[in-house]
């Protein structure tokens, strides 16, 4: 399994941003996204945006505070959502600032503290399992080594999924910028995990 996919969510997680609930409001143009209630992007996209705090180095114990106001955000910005973005990646963006606040408040703490290595085991054999929680550990310290525009750009790209434009858009960089900073991290990633490997006994 490839170090990425340990970290991406299975598809019954992976609600897409197009599902249409019962009692959304649904906007004028046939084209522009539908628009849940507060209570449904909740209970929707809440643990898309846990996973994207735990995966964006917010600090574990923090990460309950930082998904709270993330939420807040939500609850406030939601009425004026015009549809412009789909709704997981409007959401993101929400949750890419709300980590980047706490991830500078670690910092003048004295550090940031790994990733929650806490993979679901359900369906996989205990060897599946335990390859699953190293992968997600060696990659988080790798993760950990590069800078947070970079960081930011790996995770949006190499386990979100998103495309460049969407993520440059999302982060408010040109293109040739975000592929820089995409490749330097790519490469980062593969040469050190490779390193790592065979550093391993």
């Amino acid at each position: 399994m490839a170090f990425t996919e340990a970290l991406k969510p299975g598809h019954s997680e992976d609600v897409e941003a197009t599902l249409t609930l019962p009692g959304m409001r649904v906007a004028a143009s046939a084209s522009v996204e539908a628009v849940p209630s507060f209570e449904q992007a909740y209970d929707v996209y809440f643990d898309f945006v846990w996973r994207a705090m735990r995966r964006l180095g917010v600090h574990e114990a923090a990460i309950e505070d930082a998904v709270h106001d993330a939420f807040l955000v939500v609850h406030r910005q939601l009425p004026r959502f015009e549809g412009r973005s789909t709704l997981k990646t409007w959401l993101y963006g929400i949750a890419l600032r709300v980590a980047r606040d706490y991830r500078r408040r670690d910092r003048r703490k004295g550090g940031l503290q790994a990733l929650n290595d806490d993979i679901s085991a359900e369906g996989r054999t205990p060897e599946e399992a335990s390859a699953d929680h190293e992968a997600v550990r060696l990659l988080d310290r790798v993760l950990s080594e590069l800078d947070e525009d970079k960081r930011e750009a790996y995770v949006l790209a190499e386990i979100e999924g998103m495309n460049v434009p969407e993520i440059a858009e999302l982060v408010r960089v040109n293109l040739n910028t975000l592929y820089s900073r995409l490749r330097i991290a790519r490469t980062h990633v593969e040469t050190r995990l490779q390193r790592l490997l065979e550093e391993r006994p």
